[in-house]
C-alpha cells in the first residue's frame, strides 16, 4: 500500500469541487479544506475525514481512499443541502482526475448521510466517494 497520493488526491477533489460551475452557482467560492475560523456563509462545503485501504497489485502500490465531502447548510429544511449534494455527487463521481502523483483510477459514490446538526438548527449531508489510486511515484 502507498499513501503517498493522499495529498495529491485530495487537491485535485478540492480543485474539481472549485471548478465546477453548478457548485460555484450555489456557493460562489465557499468551499472548504478546513472550515475558516470566524463567520462562515449559511451554505457551505468542505472536505471531511477519510479512510485508507491498501489495495496495490503486481505493477503498482496502490489503495482504495474514502473520502467524505461534507454540505452544510442554515435553511429550514434540507432542500437545499441536498440539492449541493447532489451537484457535489455530479461534479466528483466517475469524473477523470489527474493527479500530481500517482492516478486516480476510479471515483464512485459509496454513500450519504443527512441529518440536522445540534438544535435542529443546522443541516449536514456527508458524502462519502470512493477513489482508487495507484501509486506511481
Amino acid at each position: 500500500m502507498s499513501y503517498g497520493v493522499a495529498a495529491a488526491l485530495q487537491q485535485a477533489v478540492f480543485e474539481r469541487l472549485r471548478g465546477d460551475a453548478a457548485l460555484a452557482a450555489y456557493l460562489g467560492d465557499a468551499i472548504y479544506d478546513a472550515v475558516p475560523k470566524g463567520a462562515v456563509p449559511p451554505l457551505y462545503v468542505t472536505l471531511g475525514p477519510e479512510d485508507a485501504r491498501a489495495r496495490g497489485d503486481g505493477t503498482a502500490a496502490g489503495a482504495w481512499h474514502r473520502l467524505t465531502v461534507t454540505v452544510v447548510s442554515e435553511a429550514a429544511g434540507f432542500l437545499e443541502a441536498k440539492q449541493v449534494a447532489g451537484a457535489v455527487s455530479d461534479a466528483l463521481e466517475g469524473v477523470e482526475m489527474t493527479l500530481t502523483r500517482g492516478r486516480a483510477i476510479a471515483m464512485q459514490f459509496w454513500r450519504a448521510r443527512a441529518r440536522r446538526e445540534t438544535r435542529g438548527s443546522r443541516r449536514r449531508i456527508d458524502l462519502t466517494f470512493r477513489a482508487r489510486v495507484d501509486d506511481g511515484a
